[in-house]
């Protein structure tokens, strides 16, 4: 029972950071209701600004929070100006124009962070501990082994997930989000003002972005491949749901617990390497049932 639990918590935990990058497309979908292809991009270029600002102030008092600072203005800048220069072009625009958007942004902010901050591999070391837990030991048999390093990118992600969750739930900020997803204009037409309501959905996701982009960074190394941990939100998203934070939430749980579980006991049996394409089966096989998610929204057309 005991290597069950030690694996079924390092795949919650993973599952945790899945949902953390799939916040930031649940963020912008429902304030726009349009994918955001661009989100794997802020992640790596938030991670990438954060940790060649740490090297160019490591000799300056407290680097990481000044690193932190500024780069949580690089992303605020970085929203006032998706806002200003291409969003705001596109009110009632159709959706795909929005989305096509989202994806010139995505190819912009790559080819903007290898200019500016380089395409290396950067280490990047915010104090967070790595060595390994052994917890219940009185209950288990030599105990269960916890990454301590996972331990804590779990536990700021479900922080910031539970805040995301009430921001959206208990603010008027966050019923205003919905209202402009489902109508621009209409969501106009009672005062909601929406150029406002973009740049703080974005600022968010931007924010989302950098502790994400930070947690993935000191675990892998910030490096390029960093963009391509949005196609794992992909499946969270199908299964939770596209307009739900707390689907985010569970997708992201079912998610990680149901690769590392399958790889660890299916694995031996038809081969490794289903953790690499468990999520996406999974998802084609809610596509096929539930193509709306667990908590996401029916939507009937009615002609």
């Amino acid at each position: 029972m005991g290597p069950f639990i030690e694996v079924l918590i390092a795949g919650l935990m993973a599952g945790v950071l899945y949902s953390l990058v799939a916040l930031g497309f649940v963020l912008i979908f429902k304030a726009s209701g349009v994918f955001n292809f661009a989100q794997g991009a802020m992640v790596l270029f938030a991670a990438l600004s954060f940790v060649r600002l740490m090297e160019f102030l490591q000799n300056t008092f407290a680097p990481i929070l000044l690193s932190l600072a500024i780069t949580i203005v690089i992303m605020i800048v970085l929203a006032l100006l998706v806002e200003r220069l291409v969003l705001r072009p596109l009110v009632n625009q159709p959706p795909i124009s929005l989305f096509m958007a989202t994806l010139g942004i995505a190819y912009f902010l790559d080819g903007l962070g290898q200019s500016i901050w380089g395409s290396d591999i950067y280490t990047l070391d915010v104090g967070i501990p790595k060595e390994p837990l052994l917890l219940f030991e009185s209950v288990f048999e030599d105990g269960i082994l916890v990454s301590s390093e996972d331990l804590v990118a779990a536990l700021v992600a479900g922080v910031l997930v539970a805040g995301l969750a009430v921001f959206f739930q208990r603010t008027r900020i966050g019923r205003a989000l919905r209202a402009v997803a489902d109508d621009h204009q209409a969501a106009q037409s009672v005062g909601i003002p929406l150029n406002y309501i973009w740049v703080i959905v974005w600022t968010v996701a931007g924010l989302v972005a950098l502790v994400a982009g930070i947690i993935w960074g000191s675990k892998l190394g910030v490096q390029f491949s960093l963009s391509l941990i949005a196609l794992k939100a992909l499946p969270v998203l199908i299964l939770g749901g596209f307009e739900s934070v707390l689907g985010a939430i569970i997708g992201g749980l079912i998610i990680g617990a149901g690769e590392k579980l399958s790889e660890t006991y299916l694995g031996p049996l038809i081969g490794g390497g289903i953790e690499y394409w468990f999520a996406y089966v999974l998802a084609l096989a809610f596509l096929l049932f539930r193509p709306q998610g667990l908590f996401g929204e029916v939507h009937i057309d009615r002609v």
